[in-house]
This record gives C-alpha cells, structure tokens and sequence, in this order.
C-alpha cells in the first residue's frame, strides 16, 4: 500500500514539474477566485448592516454612525468616509483661494444626470433655471422644484460650512439648494462690524461646496432687525455688485436681495431697493435667478401680485411660513397669487411658531408642504445649527459639523429627513383653502393682510366690542375681548447701532373669570421702547408702553386657558427692564 502511494505521489510530482507554468496560472486562478468570492460577501454584509439600521418608529435606516438613505446604501462601499474633515477642508479651502472663475463653473451632477421626476416636476436639475410663467424651470422648460436647508447666520455658525457637511447634506438628506443666510445686521452682522472679507471667504466657500455637489446655492443678503432694506442700500449694491461679477459664469447661484422686510417696510419701499439692485446683478449676470423679499416678514404676496416688478426677467418672489402660526388664511393667500401667475419660492420655512421655538405642528406642517407640491413651489427650511431652539435641524447636544447620525438630529432635523426621504405621510389636501386655478379675488384689507377664509372658529369678536357683549357659540356662551393677564421673559439680546436689542417670549393667560372670544394685554418697560418684531398678535406700542391684541388663531380661550408663542424684539438701553 505503501509502495503504491509513493508511486502515486512520485507520478504527481512529474506531472507539476513537466507542466510547472500550467500548475502555477491555475494556483493563481484559484486565489483569485477565491479572494473574489471573500470580497463579495464582505460586501454583501456591509451593505445589510447599512440597510437595517433602526426600522422602529418609522426612522431612516441608519447606521450607527453616519445617516444612510436608500441612495447613499447603494454608495457606501464605494468612498469611505474621510477620518480628518478639518485637514481635507483646509487643503481645499487653500485650493479654493487660488481658483479663478474666468471660466464657466458647471453644475456637476452625482446621478450622472439622471434627473429625479416626481409627477412632471423635476427634483434633481442641472444647469441654468429660468422662470417661466409662475414656475420655475430649466433649460428644456421642464419644470423645477428646488428642495433644501438655509444656514443659520453664517457669521455665528460659520462651521457647518465644510465640505464633508454639503456632501451629507446633499447625498443623505436630498437636497438639491443651500441657502447661505449673511445676516446685514445685529451681532457682527455684515454691515454692522462684521470682518466683511470673513464673510465673503464663507458665501464662497459655500458656493464652492454646493457646486461640488451638484446643488443650487442662494446667496441670501438676510436683513432682520434692519428692517428695511434700504437702510444698508449702498452696502447692499457693493455686495452684489461683486457678488455678481465673482460668480457670473455659474450656472447654479441664485440671489435673494432682502430677506424678511419687517417693521412696517411697504412694498413700495422693496419695490424701490430692487429696482437699484436689481441692475446691480444684471450688468454681470444677465440671467441668474432673483428673489425679492414681499412685505411684513415675505408674507403679502398679494401686494407684490398687484404691482410686480417689470423690466426684468428671472425674477421671483418670497414667502416665508412657520407651520404653527401661519394656517390657511396663508396658505390662501398664496395660492390666489400663484393662481393669478405670481412666481413665488418659499426660501424660508419652519415647523414650529414663526420666532423659530415653541412646539412642531406636523398637521399644519404637511398640509404646507402638500399645497407646495401641488403648486410646484420650491422650499428651503430654517435652520442649519444646533442652536437650542426648535427649528434648527441640529440637536443643541451636537458638537459635530460632519458625520451626523439621526441621533444627531433635532426633531425638526428627523421630521425633515423623513420628508426628503419618502418616509413622510402628507394629508390628502392642503387644508380648507380654494383652488379653481383662476384668479382669485384680492381679500387683503388695508394693511395688505389676507383674511383667514378656512377658520372653523365662528367665536371671534371684533377688537372693537366691549367685554359686555356675547358670542353664542356652542352650549357655551363666549364673551368678547377681555382683558387678560401674561408673563414674558427674555430668550435672546444682542447689541447693533448702539441699541440693545431684547427677544422676548410672551404667554397670556385668561384670568378674566369668562371664557373670551379675543383678548388684550399690555406690557410696561421701565423707559420708552422701539418695536423691531413681533409675532402671533397685533401689537400697538405708546412710548414705553405695548398693547397686544389676539388675532384670529388665539383669541378664543377658556378661563384660566393659556396660550403662549408670541413674541417681540424690542430696542431700548442696555438696562431696559419690564415693570
């Protein structure tokens, strides 16, 4: 036996050395194969392990480090995520600083063009974008629906700003445009002793990123406090003005000249600073995109409606919502003026109450983002931070600027996620607002403000009945305005134009014994104050005295009912106190 396997093996050992080359391809051959297959399951386990993430309660499927989304899953295994952002950021930015914009900066697509539709809207366009009636569209008039998140001050926040963010921002949430909000005034405020060059190097750098990614960017000159924007007016031309000539060549920057013009700013008063503005951009750039702000924190749509800007072409117009203030009177008062053919972009949104806290309305939230669908309308949402209010997208107890899990997000942030990734049931209609696709009748009074049509409250009085008369309402009897009592604290102060600067948020309770159908407070400084803001009531100041009276979505209230999200900014010395 012995004999026979020593032959046996002495006949296999010729063999080999007879055909060695043969053996030796074929060995390889085996490896390789071998090595193959290992790769593939490594592969196949990685991508699993992506995929299955947190499945409870509806979240995206996440790892646990990093947000994954159906598209980045199909992608992970391709570019491993850089361990030192800050070392890759510095070397680009160094690269940046020497880049020369002589030539056309095109808008590169990570989808290699393959344009994501949802009905006949294009979400995913490359190129130029031009308005095209009341819609936006690109090159091909395919309509376009710009989707996205704005910074928050980029002079407060300036390190969300990096490449690796922009990257997740645009692969793991969707989006396809980044707003980069400058502000013009409060704290180091561009045109009130902010380091200008700072912020300039920021906006490019901002551009340089969303171009990267294949996303659009608006370059948002965010007035605030000042109100109106002619206050900076010749600040405001030296910026676009090199705004334009820095970025002329590329395809995917949109500007929007005037951010929120508030404090009793006319749309006559915007109608003029766009019409020295507007020049500005256009000697440079003929067919860039323009936002322009509308009155009353870009609300009257309707005003812009009855006397829009002629002359120039690519021009569109700005409304701005938080879900838990604004309803339907709004939502109507939009959709009138996109029925009438007014091109409106939403290039601020929250789904909190409009001073940027107090609790998220998800009905009030879907019901705006499906008449927006509906109607075509691009929307970016408020705010890029982890600054600890509701509407940032970043949890306060998150220090990263990159590598975000859904952890990682505020609530807002996972409700947003769930939006641009599918996971969001939106309601079947946009609310109680009419939609006829005809011109719809101009119901705004005299301060351009539209009435509430889809109200369900019958129990509202007039500002002008006494607390004597009676609401029937129900088997309850509900009286008029009363008298009730608030308490206010301050959330926020800064300093501009040697002013201090005070935020307060303000919640009214009925005390009055009776439930009322409207009510009014009053609020006593200690020295004579100016109104800079307000919101969720109409507010009447008297030297160092303000009177606030319910509107129509939080007047009604029991005895002992409470009801908070109102708020003012107020201008007084650096010892302005409530007495």
């Amino acid at each position: 036996m012995q004999d026979k396997l020593r032959k046996t093996m002495g006949e296999i050992w010729r063999s080999i050395k007879k055909n060695k080359k043969k053996v030796i391809l074929a060995a390889i051959v085996v490896v390789a194969l071998v090595a193959i297959i290992t790769i593939l399951l490594l592969n196949r386990q990685r991508s699993v392990t992506a995929s299955a993430g947190n499945a409870s309660g509806g979240e995206n499927a996440v790892k646990n480090t990093e947000i994954t989304t159906p598209k980045e899953s199909a992608e992970a295994s391709k570019a491993p995520q850089e361990d030192d952002s800050s070392k890759n950021n510095n070397e680009e930015d160094k690269e940046g600083d020497n880049r020369e914009n002589n030539n056309e900066t095109k808008t590169e697509q990570s989808d290699n063009n393959n344009n994501q539709v949802v009905g006949n809207v294009v979400t995913n366009p490359s190129g130029r974008l031009k308005v095209t009636g009341s819609k936006l569209t690109d090159a091909a008039g395919n309509v376009v629906q710009l989707r996205g998140i704005s910074t928050h001050g980029i002079a407060w926040f300036p390190d969300y700003i990096n490449a690796e963010c922009f990257k997740e921002l645009h692969n793991n949430f969707g989006i396809n445009v980044i707003r980069l909000a400058m502000y013009t005034a409060e704290y180091n405020g561009y045109c009130t002793g902010g380091d200008k060059n700072y912020l300039k190097n920021l906006i490019d750098k901002g551009v340089r990123y969303a171009t990267d990614n294949g996303m659009y960017v608006i370059i948002d000159w965010h007035i605030l406090s000042d109100g109106n924007p002619n206050t900076y007016i010749g600040e405001a031309k030296q910026f676009f003005n090199e705004m334009a000539s820095k970025y002329a060549a590329n395809n995917n920057v949109i500007y929007e000249i005037c951010n929120e013009p508030n404090g009793g700013t006319s749309w006559q008063d915007i109608k003029n600073y766009a019409n020295e503005i507007i020049p500005v951009i256009r000697q440079y750039d003929k067919d860039a995109v323009i936002l322009v702000g509308t009155p009353n924190w870009s609300q009257y749509v309707d005003q812009a409606l009855a006397d829009s800007i002629t002359g120039y072409e690519n021009i569109m117009y700005t409304f701005h919502f938080y879900a838990a203030t604004h309803r339907d009177d709004m939502r109507q008062n939009v959709q009138n003026a996109v029925n009438a053919g007014l091109p409106v972009f939403v290039s601020e949104f929250g789904i909190c109450d409009a001073s940027g806290n107090g609790g998220i309305d998800e009905e009030q939230s879907g019901k705006w983002i499906k008449m927006l669908n509906d109607n075509q309308i691009s929307y970016v949402i408020w705010n890029l931070s982890n600054k600890n209010e509701t509407s940032s997208l970043i949890s306060s107890a998150c220090n990263k600027f990159s590598g975000f899990t859904v952890n990682d997000l505020s609530e807002c942030g996972k409700w947003f996620l769930k939006l641009m990734t599918g996971q969001l049931s939106l309601p079947e209609n946009a609310g109680n607002i009419s939609n006829n696709n005809q011109q719809s009748q101009n119901q705004s009074g005299n301060n351009g403000q539209s009435q509430n049509n889809g109200n369900s409250n019958n129990n509202q009085s007039n500002n002008n009945q006494s607390n004597t008369n009676q609401l029937q309402g129900g088997n309850q009897t509900t009286y008029g305005m009363v008298n009730v009592g608030n308490s206010a604290k301050v959330v926020n102060s800064w300093q501009a134009d040697g002013r201090t600067y005070y935020q307060y948020e303000i919640t009214v309770t009925n005390n009055s014994g009776k439930p009322c159908g409207s009510w009014k407070t009053q609020i006593t400084f200690s020295e004579n104050v100016e109104l800079k803001d307000k919101w969720n009531g109409n507010f009447e100041v008297n030297n160092n005295v303000i009177t606030i009276t319910s509107v129509d979505y939080n007047g009604t209230l029991t005895n002992g009912e409470s009801t908070g999200n109102i708020g003012i900014i107020v201008g007084g010395s650096s010892n302005l106190k409530i007495k």
